[in-house]
């Protein structure tokens, strides 16, 4: 009979979050998978855990998962944690999941601490929608792509980002998305936590004359659905009201249905759409 696969949470900062249910797990597995043995070693040893462990990162995830899959089809139970928070989320352990879904072997998860989640809910931001995009790739072209997709997304955004990296991130920000809210969090659940609510702009000015220190989550407001609106109107009014009115008659909705239409996504009356085609009798019998 396999084994089963068990994420497992570990604190972000504070060694006081650590579950009862995570340290029982610790202890009774045959293996723990760590992202970095000697970082987690501090770690176990906190709480007197001597299983052995065994590494699996970023540069072995593939390699690495082959065979701990061997040796869970063997009917070991491995315990997968990562150097803080939760496996599998901005981490080679997803690698490892989806292989074991693939040989159908048993992963279960153990809540626990998770910066992305912390950080949102001290945001003071939205919570209803959110996105996280995690650390933004370091190739140009793909970090522009994701940058200008970025720009017009309506959900709250969560990133992460190291303290040398973190000015020329608030700028690109800046440039993409306008000067949205933003939380900048720091040491989450730390000595030194620090949440700074502000805006990207600020932002940009607080750290031109003070250098970032330790790892940050970036909690962004989403795009309005006012200014959503706003831009799609203003989009709209550059457009022929004659292209939008053959654009929903082609699609069989009558001419007041089409009308109406064509006042609201140009934020005017429908008073004003029929004045206009009345004014230009020629527009209207093209239609």
């Amino acid at each position: 009979m396999a084994g089963v696969l068990f994420l497992c949470a570990t604190p972000i900062g504070n060694l006081a979050d650590m579950t009862l249910r995570v340290i029982e797990t610790l202890k009774e597995a045959d293996i723990i998978a760590a992202e970095d043995t000697r970082n987690s070693l501090k770690l176990l040893t906190h709480f007197d855990i001597h299983t052995p462990m065994t590494s699996y990162h970023e540069y072995n995830k593939v390699e690495k998962a082959h065979e701990l899959i061997t040796q869970l089809k063997e009917g070991k139970n491995i315990a997968l944690i990562t150097d803080a928070g939760t496996p599998a989320i901005s981490d080679p352990g997803e690698v490892l999941v989806a292989m074991c879904q693939e040989e159908q072997i048993t992963v279960t998860s153990l809540p626990g601490a998770s910066a992305c989640i912390t950080a949102l809910t001290l945001s003071g931001l939205s919570t209803r929608r959110f996105c996280f995009e995690g650390f933004l790739p370091t190739d140009a072209k793909q970090r522009k792509g994701i940058l200008d997709s970025l720009a017009n997304e309506s959900r709250t955004m969560i990133l992460y980002e190291a303290p040398h990296h973190l000015k020329k991130t608030l700028k690109e920000l800046n440039d993409c998305l306008g000067n949205r809210r933003i939380t900048l969090c720091r040491e989450l659940t730390k000595r030194f936590e620090t949440i700074v609510p502000t805006t990207i702009s600020e932002a940009v000015v607080k750290y031109e004359n003070e250098d970032p220190r330790g790892e940050f989550v970036l909690v962004i407001e989403g795009k309005s659905l006012a200014e959503q609106k706003s831009e799609r109107q203003e989009e709209y009014r550059k457009r022929p009201i004659k292209e939008q009115m053959r654009f929903y008659e082609e699609q069989g909705i009558g001419r007041k249905e089409a009308m109406k239409r064509v006042a609201a996504d140009r934020g005017v009356s429908k008073r004003e759409i029929y004045a206009y085609l009345l004014e230009h009798p020629a527009e209207s019998e093209n239609l």
